[in-house]
Formats: C-alpha cells, sequence, structure tokens
C-alpha cells in the first residue's frame, strides 16, 4: 500500500479529512455571521450545509424518487453526515431514519441539528463503521448512501455488510462518484489526497453488489446534474462575505475541492451515478 493510509489508522484520518475542530461550534459560528439566529434555524437554512454530497438536497430528493420511496419505510442511512438527508426522507418522505457515520463529530451535529428541526423521533444518529454496521440482520427496508463509497477500501465487505442488513426484497439506494478515465484531481471533498481514495469503476461495483447478492434495478448517470450544481457553488462562493455552504462542514480548501470536483467531471476523470439495486432470496 504505497499510497495508501493503512486500515488501523483509515479511521483517524478520516475523522481528521472531515471533520476537523468542532462541527457544532462552528455551524453555530458561521449561522451568526451569516445573520441567522442558530435557535431559529429551519430545514431550509440547514439544506445550504448540512446536505454537502454533490447534488445537495435536491439529488436526495430525486434519489428518493428514483428509488420509488414510500411512507413508513425504515431506512439506514450509511455514510449520513450531519442528517440532513436522513431529515429530508423523515420529513418529505415519512420514513423512520437511522443514521451511522465513522465521524463522531459528524454524529453530534446530526442529533443537535434534529432535535433542533423537531425530527428527533424520526431520526436517530450512531457512530460507526459501514464494515460492520451495528444493526441487525434483515432489520431495514432500505440502505442509503450518499457520496461515501470513495472512502470504502473493502468494498466487497461493504457490500455484504449491506445485503446483511437488508430484509428480502429490500432495497439499496445509493450514489457515488466513481471512476472514469485518468487520475483525479485532488484534494477533492471525499480525499485530500489519493492515500484516502478508493474510486472504482461502474464496473467494478456492479460486480461486486452482484456477488453480495444484490441485483440491479436501476442505473443513471447523473454527472451533468451534479454539474450544475458544482458551478453555481462556485458562482456564490466568488460573491464573498459570511455564507452558509459546504465550507461549514468542510473548512479546510473549501474552494479548491470545489474546483477539482468540478474539473474531475468536467474532463470525465470521475462520473456521478445514483443505483438501486434489490437484495435477493
Amino acid at each position: 500500500m504505497a499510497n495508501r493510509v493503512t486500515q488501523a489508522s483509515l479511521d483517524e484520518a478520516l475523522n481528521l479529512h472531515y471533520a476537523p475542530g468542532d462541527v457544532r461550534a462552528r455551524i453555530a459560528e458561521r449561522l451568526r455571521a451569516a445573520g441567522q439566529d442558530p435557535a431559529q434555524l429551519t430545514r431550509d437554512l440547514a439544506a445550504q450545509f448540512d446536505e454537502f454530497h454533490g447534488g445537495g438536497r435536491e439529488s436526495t430528493r430525486a434519489l428518493a424518487r428514483f428509488a420509488g420511496l414510500t411512507p413508513g419505510l425504515q431506512i439506514l442511512d450509511i455514510g449520513c453526515g450531519i442528517g440532513g438527508p436522513a431529515r429530508t426522507l423523515a420529513a418529505e418522505f415519512g420514513a423512520a431514519v437511522t443514521g451511522v457515520d465513522l465521524t463522531r463529530e459528524f454524529v453530534q451535529a446530526a442529533i443537535m441539528l434534529s432535535a433542533q428541526l423537531g425530527l428527533a423521533t424520526q431520526t436517530r444518529f450512531i457512530h460507526g463503521s459501514a464494515l460492520a454496521l451495528p444493526l441487525a440482520d434483515a432489520s431495514v427496508d432500505v440502505v442509503w448512501s450518499q457520496n461515501m463509497l470513495m472512502n470504502i477500501p473493502d468494498q466487497p465487505r461493504f457490500a455484504a455488510e449491506v445485503a446483511r442488513v437488508l430484509r428480502p426484497g429490500g432495497l439499496f439506494a445509493f450514489e457515488a462518484v466513481v471512476a472514469g478515465v485518468g487520475e483525479a484531481h485532488y484534494p477533492a471533498f471525499w480525499a485530500a489526497t489519493p492515500a484516502l481514495s478508493f474510486l472504482v469503476t461502474p464496473d467494478v461495483l456492479h460486480d461486486t453488489l452482484s456477488v453480495a447478492g444484490l441485483d440491479e434495478v436501476k442505473w443513471l448517470d447523473n454527472t451533468a446534474q451534479v454539474l450544475d450544481v458544482a458551478r453555481q457553488r462556485l458562482a456564490a462562493a466568488r460573491g464573498g462575505g459570511p455564507r452558509l455552504d459546504i465550507g461549514v462542514i468542510v473548512p479546510e480548501q473549501a474552494g479548491e475541492k470545489m474546483r477539482n470536483g468540478l474539473r474531475n467531471n468536467e474532463e470525465g476523470r470521475t462520473l456521478a451515478i445514483q443505483g438501486i439495486y434489490v437484495r435477493h432470496g
């Protein structure tokens, strides 16, 4: 593993990459700097920073519609971040959502934000690993994941865990950045250096999920939509002054990471995809 961190240090490295400092304090600080009262937080205001995957909240909604979600489902969100997608799924799609994330600061912030936004009973958040999910076998209707596969070195083990916790006939709904042609530019939002990046091609991902007992239902390349959002974010960032954006959660090199994400997709080095798979058996 010449250019990779060891498995023993990967958890710590990802925690440092995603959540340097006190995330909850930074959220409150940035809200005040933008002229907002943290005590008056709304879901629309929080959506400016709590859904920091490539397509923002509209991408979460699109994936939920793509999966055909109906009210009353038990959903596990792996790599839940600070809980934005979980709250969207609970508030707009009637789901009960459990979020799991490797980053302790994210889990604590997710709990705080759901309490502030009146969604503490519909969402819960647990610190844990995607490779050893703290849930029972066949316990959820849907496994959900947005832009975290790129940080998983052992994707066959991840896929096996997804299949394990899904009920037969349950869905795996995800979006991810996958490898295109050529090396990606770094730093990127999922990795400051190649050492934290585990991009795979679409074909490899298809095969990995199939071996785990997950059958493809739908597959969509939504790179164009993600590019639109990236360009809007960059244009807003050039405005200067205090603002609520992805930099609230990822404060280090945010501008460079935005630009590299845009370049990677524009140059075909990465692709943004959404997939729906079903657990057979």
